[in-house]
């Protein structure tokens, strides 16, 4: 896989993972200090990226990419 694919479907898990995740913990995040939010969302963020949305975006990419060599 190219660093460009890589990088693309690393933007398209990491985008709305991000903006679920402020809108979901936004007002839970108020009274955290502004430092403090990055490392909590982080923290939640990366698991989530690694053990589930990056193995189903590489699913994908490998069924796509097979039923284009197949063309």
């Amino acid at each position: 896989m190219s660093r460009h694919r890589q990088a693309l479907m690393i933007w398209i898990a990491v985008l709305p993972t991000l903006t679920v995740l402020q809108l979901a913990l936004g007002g839970l995040l108020e009274a955290v200090p502004p430092y403090l939010r990055p490392p909590i969302i982080a923290t939640l963020m990366v698991p989530m990226m690694v053990y589930v949305l990056m193995p189903l975006l590489q699913r994908i990419d490998a069924r796509l990419t097979k039923r284009a060599g197949n063309r």
